[in-house]
């Protein structure tokens, strides 16, 4: 599949690099990655099966990070001020990642889509449900939160993750994504090094900004909890979580679900802050459940 861009979207005019698969006729799902993470973090085999479930899958990355624009003159954010509160260096936060998002819809075409977000890609779709509900079908939010502090935590073992110097090379970068995944993975599936190695080489060969990362970083924390809002959708939704997440803990999938009326709650033993292949097929079938009820309303 050749990546294309979509040429200044959204309010801040903006490109973003985006992929389509399936038929274009078929109902819209649009997949929304985390952090630090480019749009190839959507397997191709999981993409695949999506597109076979009759769905039109468009995965595509975020502002500042893989082949979308990098903000290189925005400031340099003071990530520590801003999570003491003071957000005078953010450059952006998840409404403006939002505007992206809708921005790409617009860009297609699409008026409204089916929404997956993993990680910060869930706090995304979630932004867009609440600011842009006519653009939301269902929500699928995975191994994130509401924003609320007091759920979602990061375990103490993974702050080192944050704490690491900018890599310096390619085999540097696989090093790390390696390493980071054997940390904050998904203990209870296999682990396979290739396939992690193989996405750690081609995302640094697509673009590596250690800098767009920190202003990703700061804008979910320049954003603040969504609890509120989330109580006030009404918009089909699934919550999917592992009781292994050491980047965000359960109880911020617990907390996602308890704030969107009517969500359905997937918690899978021994997953953790991953997409882990054993999982595909459950994933695929939950989302295009909550696809076809969603549709059928």
């Amino acid at each position: 599949m050749t990546v294309e861009i979509a040429k200044g979207v959204g309010p801040a005019k903006i490109d973003i690099a985006y992929e389509r698969f399936g038929d274009p006729t078929a109902p819209p799902l649009l997949l929304i990655m985390g952090l630090a993470t480019q749009m190839i973090a959507w397997h191709d085999e999981f993409v695949a099966a999506l597109v076979a479930r009759g769905l039109h899958v468009i995965r595509f990355d975020n502002r500042d990070i893989g082949l979308s624009t990098h903000m290189v003159n925005a400031p340099v954010p003071n990530f520590a001020a801003v999570v003491a509160g003071d957000l005078s260096t953010a450059s952006y936060n998840l409404s403006d990642m939002a505007g992206d998002t809708v921005g790409l819809l617009d860009a297609l075409g699409i008026s409204s889509a089916h929404l997956v977000g993993a990680s910060m890609g869930g706090f995304i779709a979630q932004t867009i449900a609440i600011e842009h509900p006519s653009r939301v079908r269902s929500l699928t939010s995975i191994m994130s939160s509401t924003g609320d502090r007091n759920v979602g935590q990061l375990a103490p073992e993974a702050y080192a993750l944050f704490a690491a110097p900018p890599v310096k090379t390619r085999e540097d970068a696989i090093a790390r994504a390696l390493a980071a995944v054997r940390l904050i993975g998904s203990p209870g599936y296999p682990f396979d090094p290739e396939m992690v190695a193989d996405r750690a080489g081609r995302s640094y060969d697509r673009a590596y900004d250690a800098a767009g990362v920190v202003r990703q970083g700061t804008a979910v924390v320049a954003s603040g909890d969504r609890t509120e809002m989330l109580r006030r959708l009404d918009v089909p939704a699934l919550v999917i979580h592992g009781t292994d997440d050491k980047m965000c803990n359960t109880s911020g999938g617990r907390a996602t679900a308890a704030a969107i009326h009517g969500a359905k709650l997937v918690i899978y033993e021994g997953m953790g802050h991953d997409l882990p292949r054993a999982l595909w097929p459950q994933f695929v079938d939950e989302i295009t459940a909550l696809v076809q009820r969603a549709d059928a309303r």
